[in-house]
């Protein structure tokens, strides 16, 4: 599954050894979506080099790939949504402007007059006002 939004909390990380006596880390970040109702998930990054990896900041733009996982402790279920990939995108509204693409024959568009209009047309015998 995906979603894409802007980064809005990104909270501390925790940590610690498994049964295995293996070191774990995991770090948890918000995103809200741009929708008419914006929506916010939690999801996590699970192991030191994929939290170093992604380096996620407050602010920034992604589309976050995740998976969805349910597990039981002491009779109670807990949601995970724990993400696998991450990609930067541009904000909406801050794509670069589009340059106009100058035609063959016309002058660019900002480019100014070669000679300035004459509209007086030289008799002054017409001393009308427009």
């Amino acid at each position: 599954m995906e979603l894409q939004g802007k980064v809005i909390a990104v909270l501390e990380p925790r940590g610690g050894i498994s049964r295995n006596g293996n070191e774990w880390k995991v770090q948890e970040y918000v995103i809200e979506t741009h929708d008419q109702y914006p929506r916010k998930m939690c999801f996590d990054v699970f192991g030191a080099d994929k939290i170093q990896q992604f380096n996620i900041q407050i602010g920034e733009e992604l589309n976050v790939s995740f998976d969805i996982d349910a597990r039981e402790w002491q009779g109670r279920w807990f949601n995970s949504i724990r993400a696998w990939k991450v990609e930067r995108v541009a904000a909406p509204g801050m794509q670069p402007a589009a340059q106009p693409v100058p035609q063959p024959g016309f002058p660019p568009m900002n480019a100014a007059p070669q000679q300035p209009a004459d509209f007086g047309g030289g008799n002054s015998a017409d001393d009308l006002p427009f």
